[in-house]
C-alpha cells in the first residue's frame, strides 16, 4: 500500500462556514482508474475541488506522491502533476481549440514541449486536429469535452480529475468520451472521476467509493454495484453536486 499516489485522509472540507466532506479518507493508485459515486449533495465535487486546492480545508491530509499537500496552492499542485476538468465542459468559447490547447500548456515555456503536447493531444483526440482554427463555443458537446481534457492533457499530468464528465452528453458521446479515458490510462496517466452515471462509470473503474453526507459509505470493486442499497439509492438519474 506504500505505493499510494493519493492518499486522502479524514479531510473535512467545504465552504466558508459549510462544512461538506466529514472525515473522509480515499486513496488512488499509480494506474487506477477511481471512481466516486453517490446521491446529489453527497460531497462528490467538494472532494475533487479539495484535491485541486479550490475550497476550504478544515482539517485531515492530502498526500500526493507521498508529499503532504494539503495546503499547497493550486498551481503548486498543477506543477506537481494534478490535472482537473471541471464540470460543464468549461472551455473558452470565443478561442480556437488551438488556443484552448495553448491556454492548457501555460506554465510550458518551451515551444518544442508544447508542440509535442499537443501532438499526444491529437494523438487521443484526432477530431481536435481536424477542428484546430474552430472556435471552441462551437464544438458539439462530446467535442468540448474531449477540449477540456485535452486541455488539461497540455501539463503531462499523472493524476488527472475528472468532475461529472458525463453530465449534458448523448450515450454516443459519453461512450467515446469514456474510451479516451482508457486509452489515457496506458499512458500511465490515473484517473479519479466522480461521476452521476454510476453505471457507464463503473465499468471503467478498479475501485469506487460511495459517498453518502460527506462520508465514504461503502468503497470496494465492481461487485459492490450488486449491493442492494446501491441499487436503489445510487443506479438511478443524473443531477449536480
Amino acid at each position: 500500500m506504500a505505493n499510494k499516489l493519493l492518499d486522502v485522509q479524514k479531510l473535512k472540507s467545504g465552504y466558508g462556514k459549510l462544512e461538506v466532506l466529514r472525515g473522509v479518507s480515499m486513496h488512488v493508485d499509480p494506474g487506477e482508474i477511481v471512481v466516486i459515486i453517490g446521491p446529489n449533495g453527497a460531497g462528490k465535487s467538494t472532494l475533487v475541488k479539495s484535491i485541486f486546492a479550490l475550497n476550504d480545508i478544515y482539517s485531515g491530509s492530502i498526500n500526493y506522491k507521498h508529499k503532504n499537500v494539503t495546503k499547497l496552492p493550486t498551481h503548486e499542485r498543477i506543477e506537481m502533476g494534478i490535472g482537473y476538468v471541471p464540470q460543464g465542459r468549461q472551455v473558452f468559447p470565443t478561442l480556437t481549440v488551438r488556443e484552448n490547447l495553448e491556454m492548457g500548456g501555460y506554465l510550458t515555456n518551451e515551444k518544442d514541449l508544447l508542440k509535442k503536447r499537443m501532438e499526444e493531444v491529437f494523438k487521443h483526440f484526432p477530431i481536435l486536429q481536424e477542428r484546430l482554427n474552430q472556435l471552441g463555443g462551437t464544438l458539439s458537446g462530446g467535442q468540448q469535452q474531449m477540449l477540456a481534457i485535452g486541455r488539461s492533457l497540455m501539463q503531462d499530468p499523472q493524476l488527472l480529475l475528472l468532475d461529472e464528465p458525463s453530465l449534458g452528453l448523448s450515450p454516443k458521446a459519453m461512450k467515446e468520451v469514456f474510451q479516451k479515458v482508457l486509452d489515457i490510462r496506458k499512458e500511465g496517466c490515473s484517473f479519479l472521476i466522480v461521476e452521476q452515471n454510476a453505471k457507464q462509470a463503473v465499468k471503467l473503474a478498479d475501485r469506487i467509493y460511495v459517498l453518502e453526507e460527506g462520508k465514504v459509505g461503502l468503497h470496494g470493486d465492481k461487485k459492490i454495484l450488486k449491493n442492494p442499497k446501491i441499487k436503489k439509492i445510487y443506479l438511478g438519474g443524473h443531477g449536480h453536486d
